[in-house]
């Protein structure tokens, strides 16, 4: 019994410009909805040093001098230089977080099986 070739679905150009603008504006949703609603990211934090000197701020005399021909004196480097990024994260959010990508691709494949087994029975089966 022969089977009929596979024939994808056809799209108008209409149709694949709205796909595409649909999927940009969820890639920039994902990717700014997070910062927007403060989930990326622990922030910055500051080191509040009494008194500002190269030494108290962790630099040498090679440093200071680099810090110097750029025109900072240990007053204005505070910041820049006590000024660290947090890199923590909740071990629950990454766990949710692994699990719904893992989930979301195993879902993909699990409902695209049909699809790629009438493909590959069409192309390789003869």
């Amino acid at each position: 019994m022969a089977k009929t070739p596979y024939q994808p679905p056809q799209q108008s150009k209409f149709g694949q410009f709205v796909d595409s603008l649909f999927l940009l504006v969820l890639v920039l949703a994902a990717l700014f909805l997070p910062v927007y609603f403060g989930l990326a990211g622990g922030g910055k934090t500051t080191l509040n040093l009494p008194d500002a000197s190269w030494a108290d701020l962790g630099q040498n005399a090679t440093m200071a001098q680099q810090w110097e021909k750029l025109g900072y004196t240990p007053q204005t480097a505070h910041e820049l230089i006590a000024t660290r990024f947090d890199y923590s994260f909740s071990l629950p959010a990454l766990l949710i977080t692994a699990f719904v990508v893992i989930a979301y691709f195993w879902l993909v494949f699990r409902w695209s099986a049909k699809e790629y087994k009438d493909v590959i029975a069409e192309r390789f089966d003869r």
